[in-house]
């Protein structure tokens, strides 16, 4: 199939569908591009990779360069910064050891959120307000904004780095295999997207789920600093509830509610539009699918945890990613806040 010409789009920007409109468009568009496709195979992907992949050999060392320089960062702020302050805050030793990864992830995701807000409020990029436009005037090869490939570069390299974390730093929980998929598969999209430049979608995406990993890891925070200094501090209990219903209202509206309708309406239908023989369709939607499978999967845990709440099964929050009934009783440290656990407990304030 050879490449059409990118079609200009709309003057305005067209509604957002229903769930319903998503579902027939959007299926309606694949079986389309299915029928339509003589010669698909694994001879029209090594064209497709040869004809419109663009990613140059330093920009995949620079993207390891930077996973490198995170974990490196990271390791640095846990022993200087996060692991003293746990210390002095008197931490009880459960929390103490799960504190730096939580500041961690706060501190990229807030960061990470408001670039990706300021480069789709604060500039000209109409993506969040007319998804379709992301592929407006889609050229194979064309140059990457330097504002939007620093936030892949960031992005990239910060989830190269965290499969190394949830291997070797981060605590092992129940949903740790489900958050390695996650972290493969998002990387995965990160650079195919770049390469074939469909990086106006990659910043949509990145918008509408990193908001919810500021809350989740905002909420975790509260709750280890709520009881320290052997006492009970009601400021941070009051904010890890108001947390946590933030974070489940936020999950559903920004990945359940706005990402198929802006995200993958304008991936599954929008984009065959404007470029009617766009490459790798298949294979992008089919990653976007499985974030999105991914994401009714965590809900189903916030929901579960709502029940519990509500039901009184569970009185006060300790842990929004719930922890198997064996681990709760015998939590072990992640590899990197080992020595901290052995600091605090052999500290007699404890």
């Amino acid at each position: 199939m050879a490449a059409a010409e990118p079609v200009a789009g709309p003057t305005g920007p067209e509604p957002m569908p229903s769930y319903a409109q998503l579902v027939r468009r959007g299926w309606g568009s694949a079986l389309a591009a299915a029928r339509g496709c003589t010669d698909c195979g694994w001879g029209l992907a090594r064209r497709g990779l040869a004809e419109h992949a663009h990613l140059a050999p330093p920009e995949l060392l620079l993207l390891a360069l930077g996973a490198l320089g995170w974990t490196a960062l990271r390791s640095a702020a846990t022993a200087r910064l996060f692991r003293p302050l746990a210390k002095r805050c008197r931490l009880q030793p459960r929390d103490a050891a799960k504190m730096p990864e939580s500041a961690w992830k706060f501190l990229f995701y807030l960061g990470s959120w408001s670039y990706s807000a300021y480069l789709l409020f604060g500039t000209d990029y109409p993506f969040f307000h007319d998804p379709p436009s992301v592929f407006y005037d889609w050229m194979p090869g064309m140059a990457v904004p330097r504002d939007i490939a620093a936030a892949y570069l960031l992005q990239g390299s910060f989830y190269g780095h965290s499969i190394y974390a949830t291997l070797y730093m981060d605590t092992w929980r129940k949903d740790s295999v489900v958050m390695l998929l996650h972290h493969v598969v998002t990387l995965i999209l990160i650079i195919s997207s770049y390469a074939f430049r469909y990086h106006n979608v990659g910043i949509l995406v990145l918008f509408l789920h990193d908001i919810s990993d500021v809350q989740l890891e905002f909420t975790k925070l509260n709750i280890y600093f709520k009881s320290r200094s052997g006492s009970y501090h009601r400021l941070h209990a009051l904010a890890a509830d108001l947390g946590c219903l933030s974070f489940g209202f936020s999950w559903f509206w920004f990945r359940l509610y706005w990402f198929p309708l802006k995200v993958l309406y304008a991936t599954c239908h929008c984009s065959l539009r404007m470029v009617p023989d766009i490459p790798f369709y298949f294979f992008f939607n089919a990653l976007l699918l499985l974030l999105t499978l991914m994401n009714l999967y965590w809900f189903l845990y916030i929901v579960v945890f709502a029940a519990k709440v509500l039901t009184g099964q569970v009185r006060e929050l300790k842990d929004l990613r719930e922890y198997d009934v064996a681990e709760a009783q015998s939590l072990k440290p992640s590899k990197a806040e080992k020595p901290l656990r052995n600091g605090l407990v052999k500290d007699k304030r404890f």
